[in-house]
C-alpha cells in the first residue's frame, strides 16, 4: 500500500504532495514500483494534529481520486474517519476505507460501510491524534489492542458489515510509547491469528528513530525495511509504506524464500 499524502503537514515531509497532477503522477509511479493499493489521505493523523473539515478533505482528495480512477483500475484506499468523506470517495470510485478511528469517531460510518459494501481497515488508536501521545498507558498492550480490534470488528458485523470486508491494524505509533510499539511488533503473529487480514503502517515512524538514537524520518529507510521483512514473515496482508520500490523488493524476496520452503515440505 503506497502512501499518497495530500496534506501540507504529514510527518514525513517528502511524502507530501501539492497539486492534482503531481499527486496523480506520484501515485502512478508508485504503481509502477509495485504498489497494489494506493492510500490517499486528506487529513494528517500525526501526533498533535487537529481534525480537518470534511469539505476540505474532499477538496484535497476527490480530484486526485477521480483522475487516478480514470488512469488505473487497481485498488484505491481513502484514509478518513469521516462518513461524509467516505461516501463521496465511494461515489468517486474508492475501493477501501482506511479508518484510523476504527469506525467509531463518526456515528454514521458503520451505516455508510454497511450500505456501500466497501471494505474497511479498522485501526486501534488510544485517544485522538491531538491527544494520543500525551500519556498512553496499557497493562498488556498486545491483549488490549487485540481485544479492541476484535470487538470493533464484531460491532461492525452486527451493523451489517460482512466479516470478509473487515481488515485490522494494530495502530503502531497511535497512542503508544516506544515499548508498546516494540511489543506489538514482536507479536505480529498474534494479530495475524485473529481471523482478519492485517494492515501495518510503520514506515519511517518516529519510534524507529528513537531506537536509532534520534534519527529523523529521512534516515529511517533501512529500519522501515527491517519492519517490512518482519511483517511479511509474520503474515501481514498489507504493508503501508512511503518507499514502495524498496519495500516491494524486500517483500518479493521474503515471499520467494517462503515459497521455496513450502515446496520443500
Amino acid at each position: 500500500m503506497g502512501i499518497l499524502n495530500l496534506t501540507p503537514d504529514s510527518f514525513y515531509e517528502p511524502s507530501r504532495v501539492s497539486g492534482k497532477d503531481a499527486a496523480v503522477d506520484r501515485g502512478l509511479r508508485m504503481v509502477e514500483e509495485g504498489a497494489d493499493v494506493l492510500d490517499l489521505g486528506g487529513e494528517s493523523t500525526r501526533p498533535g494534529s487537529e481534525p480537518v473539515d470534511p469539505e476540505e478533505q474532499c477538496r484535497r482528495l476527490l480530484p486526485v481520486l477521480e483522475q487516478l480512477r480514470q488512469k488505473w483500475d487497481g485498488a484505491i484506499s481513502v484514509d478518513t474517519t469521516s462518513a461524509q468523506v467516505a461516501q463521496r470517495a465511494f461515489e468517486a470510485g474508492a475501493d477501501i476505507i482506511n479508518d484510523t478511528g476504527a469506525a467509531r469517531l463518526d456515528s454514521e460510518m458503520p451505516r455508510m460501510l454497511s450500505e456501500s459494501g466497501l471494505p474497511v481497515v479498522l485501526m486501534h488508536m488510544q485517544g485522538t491524534p491531538e491527544t494520543m501521545q500525551i500519556d498512553p498507558r496499557y497493562d498488556d498492550v498486545v491483549k488490549e489492542v487485540g481485544d479492541f480490534l476484535v470487538r470493533r470488528a464484531s460491532d461492525l458485523e452486527e451493523e451489517g458489515v460482512s466479516r470478509d470486508r473487515i481488515l485490522i491494524d494494530p495502530g503502531i505509533g497511535f497512542g503508544k510509547r516506544l515499548e508498546h510499539n516494540l511489543r506489538l511488533m514482536s507479536r505480529l503473529d498474534t494479530f495475524c491469528g485473529l481471523g482478519y487480514p492485517v494492515v501495518l503502517g510503520v514506515s519511517r515512524k518516529s519510534f524507529l528513530g528513537r531506537v536509532l538514537k534520534g534519527e529523523p524520518p529521512d534516515q529511517l529507510l533501512e529500519a522501515s525495511l527491517v519492519v517490512a521483512t518482519l511483517a511479511a514473515t509474520a503474515g501481514v496482508g498489507i504493508i503501508r509504506v512511503h518507499d514502495v520500490k524498496e519495500t516491494s523488493r524486500v517483500v518479493n524476496v521474503v515471499s520467494a524464500i517462503a515459497g521455496a520452503g513450502q515446496e520443500a515440505l
